[in-house]
């Protein structure tokens, strides 16, 4: 199932996607190392708003929507539970 920020989830990845790369030219390249390490802050950080933005989500539409829906609240929270110990 699709929702609407998985668009902006995949363009987040792309991006991190683009930083690991330049990354690993910088360290072939012999770049320094604060400049290294400043392109791997901005691939962790592309990856953790990435995450944050896709779990929200999931608790946005996946988790509250399944609230209206007769399903075990013990489920529900357990699913939580589940979801909530990646952000």
């Amino acid at each position: 199932m699709e929702h609407e920020t998985h668009g902006d989830v995949v363009k987040r990845l792309k991006r991190a996607s683009g930083h690991l790369q330049k990354t690993i030219s910088m360290i072939e390249d012999g770049r320094s190392c604060v400049d290294v390490a400043q392109q791997l802050h901005a691939v962790s950080k592309a990856i953790e708003q990435a995450k944050r933005v896709f779990i929200h989500d999931h608790i946005d539409h996946c988790l509250e929507g399944s609230a209206n829906e007769p399903r075990d609240q013990a489920a529900l929270v357990a699913e939580f539970r589940e979801i909530s110990k990646y952000l």
